[in-house]
């Protein structure tokens, strides 16, 4: 199984590089030159709390790929959410009969790729990692989570069985019948860490300040009550209990991010991807790619996210350079939070 792995940042670079240690059979490709030019010639560095290590890959830009036609057996898709259809239409005509694409990625991205190369080529994927690029040729691994593969139908198939067995020399790679769960999870999960990127102070600092446990609940509640008019039953992950933050009493609800704040003080990646999109490389993140379609979700089962939509807002007004990242940001979703809980 030759895998091609399109985008070589924080996710696709540590998964292909551990897939690469183990023999696998990968190539990279990725639009910064310099980062490809730096893997070949030096290799790719994961750079973990306990351990560094560099391995030798192969590596391209687009458009050498596009040039040199090769077929593209599996594709692992791990580049940023807002670019997702653009990348797919790129390389589609590469793909054969039997390929398939496998989206490493935040959001509901199977449905775009399903329209662009159809459904049954099309496979999910959940993955819970945190990871930065640093530089051309490093990025930091700051902490170990999950990864789930399924059939966007919930069926279960051979080319999944084989997608986790491969996985395995990455970690814990598991199948699943419910691959949706766990996307509805994460985007529930995400909509809070975005919450926290509108601001400077770690994500678990954040999470362990009562101050701010209303606005999780209610943040959580809407996003997994879209996913619950729409027939999903999302799934616990990581210390991450949406069903237990949604719906439980304060006690059980403080209990719980108690938990997932005491692994989140494990990991040395304190920030989010996002908060380092907006502080560090002073670009638009995939916010409004990932909850816009949550939000337009919610409209069509009658049901109204004003916490997750305000929080989009605030991401734009932060790029757009008219509003900087502060907790008056989260005070003020804070407030709103409290003024309209879900019911």
């Amino acid at each position: 199984m030759k895998i091609t792995i399109i985008g070589a940042g924080a996710i696709g670079g540590v998964v292909g590089a551990y897939l690469a240690r183990a023999g696998a059979d990968i190539q990279f490709v990725d639009i910064n030159k310099e980062h490809v030019n730096n893997m070949n010639n030096k290799g790719l560095t994961i750079s973990e709390k306990k351990e560094t290590f560099t391995v030798p890959v192969n590596a391209f830009t687009m458009d050498e790929i596009l040039a040199g036609r090769p077929t593209l057996d599996v594709v692992f898709l791990c580049v940023k959410a807002l670019h997702t259809r653009e990348a797919v239409k790129q390389f589609k005509h590469l793909l054969h009969e039997d390929s398939f694409v496998v989206s490493f990625q935040n959001g509901l991205c199977e449905y775009e790729i399903a329209e662009e190369i159809g459904a049954d080529r099309t496979v999910g994927c959940f993955i819970n990692l945190f990871a930065d690029y640093l530089e051309p040729g490093l990025i930091e691994y700051g902490g170990v989570g999950s990864l789930y593969i399924g059939e966007i139908d919930g069926s279960v198939t051979s080319r999944v069985k084989k997608l986790v067995s491969l996985l395995s020399a990455w970690g814990e790679a598991k199948e699943t019948d419910n691959i949706l769960g766990y996307l509805w999870s994460k985007l529930s999960y995400g909509a809070v860490l975005t919450a926290t990127a509108t601001t400077n102070e770690t994500i678990a600092d954040v999470l362990d300040n009562p101050e701010y446990h209303e606005l999780i609940v209610n943040t959580t509640r809407e996003v997994v009550g879209v996913a619950e008019r729409q027939g999903v039953i999302t799934e616990s992950f990581d210390d991450w209990e949406p069903q237990v933050v949604a719906y439980s009493d304060y006690q059980d609800v403080r209990d719980q991010l108690q938990v997932l704040t005491t692994r989140l003080r494990g990991y040395s990646k304190t920030r989010t991807g996002i908060w380092r999109d907006l502080a560090v490389r002073k670009r638009k993140t995939e916010v409004p790619h990932q909850l816009l379609p949550v939000i337009a979700a919610g409209q069509k089962v009658d049901r109204e996210l004003p916490i997750t939509t305000r929080i989009v807002q605030i991401i734009e007004e932060i790029e757009q350079g008219k509003r900087q990242m502060q907790v008056d940001n989260l005070n003020e979703l804070a407030r709103l939070a409290e003024a309209t809980g879900v019911s």
